[in-house]
């Protein structure tokens, strides 16, 4: 007797995973989905961009006019690290291209975010302004002082790709925030899967 209320207990198991496996078969498919598509999902910029631009002392700059094809995917502003803005995008073919502005000492913030890049000695004329061309093992770089702070244009994208980021930066200073509003505009703010100045 007990040998068959085991045998009826393991089949009620079975006939229940079943139907749990069914359930679940059935809401799989009766919900549309993309087995192609793209999991790192592009970031809003546009608070973290005003926040910087109202608190940074320098022109804080981020791309416009650039194609659908490029993805934005982490931003943030570390007003107590340098006045640091980071804004990380992956490009058409997926590579890595970065914005970086900070007003930290230039010679190590510029190793820090390319990846200790050494200068080339070289210049590019890039969209009016006068660049440094910086190539490393991992990032090369395209770098330029200006206006009390440092930018780079990062990442493991070619050069050219470099270039047209940079040609595409444009700086819209936010109106300047009240004393009350400037008050609580110390903290950092930061989003994305890569918030700080490493690839996204």
């Amino acid at each position: 007797m007990a040998a068959k209320r085991g045998n009826q207990t393991v089949r009620s198991m079975f006939l229940s995973m079943a139907v749990v496996v069914a359930v679940a078969g059935v809401f799989y498919m009766a919900n549309p989905h993309d087995e192609n598509a793209d999991p790192l999902k592009a970031v809003d910029y546009r608070v973290e961009l005003v926040t910087a631009q109202r608190a940074a002392p320098y022109p804080v700059l981020a791309p416009k006019g650039l194609p659908k094809t490029w993805k934005p995917t982490s931003v943030s502003y570390a007003r107590q690290n340098g006045n640091s803005w980071h804004l990380g995008f992956l490009d058409p073919d997926r590579e890595y291209v970065a914005v970086e502005q900070s007003t930290a000492p230039a010679r190590k913030y510029i190793a820090d975010v390319t990846h200790h890049a050494e200068d080339t000695g070289k210049t590019a004329r890039v969209g009016g302004e006068t660049w440094q061309r910086w190539e490393g093992p991992k990032y090369d770089a395209l770098v330029r002082a200006a206006d009390g702070a440092t930018t780079v244009v990062t990442g493991t994208a070619p050069y050219e790709r470099l270039v047209e980021m940079a040609e595409a930066l444009e700086s819209d200073k936010a109106p300047a925030a009240d004393s009350g509003s400037e008050s609580g505009s110390g903290s950092d703010t930061g989003s994305g899967a890569d918030s700080g100045s490493g690839e996204a």
